[in-house]
């Protein structure tokens, strides 16, 4: 897969992980890890790009007597969620297109 590709799917893939809810970085590894191989080295970057960009907030809670990390995605983060499926509808016409077109003429 072409790295800037791949780049934006990881970016939606950690917004999309807290739709449902608030997370923290090391719960965030685990609900990715059944479709996407990501560490600690690659999200936390992510992370901190996105809350950059006001896709998602952060604040901190104690937990343990450590304080944890949450993140919180805003709107302008499901709004970058939206984008990216309308681009990828776009996509898959032109993968359709190229795969009909290669059917039948590659060996």
């Amino acid at each position: 897969m072409d790295i800037q590709m791949k780049r934006g799917s990881l970016d939606v893939c950690v917004l999309a992980s807290l739709l449902n809810g608030d997370s923290y970085g090391y719960k965030i590894i685990q609900s990715l890890g059944a479709i996407i191989d990501i560490s600690e080295s690659t999200l936390y970057p992510i992370l901190k790009r996105l809350e950059g960009s006001e896709c998602l907030t952060s604040y901190s809670v104690e937990h343990n007597s450590r304080l944890r990390k949450f993140y919180s995605i805003t709107s302008k983060g499901r709004e970058r969620i939206r984008e990216y499926l309308l681009d990828f509808r776009e996509l898959q016409k032109v993968y359709e297109f190229i795969a009909g077109e290669v059917k039948g003429n590659v060996e």
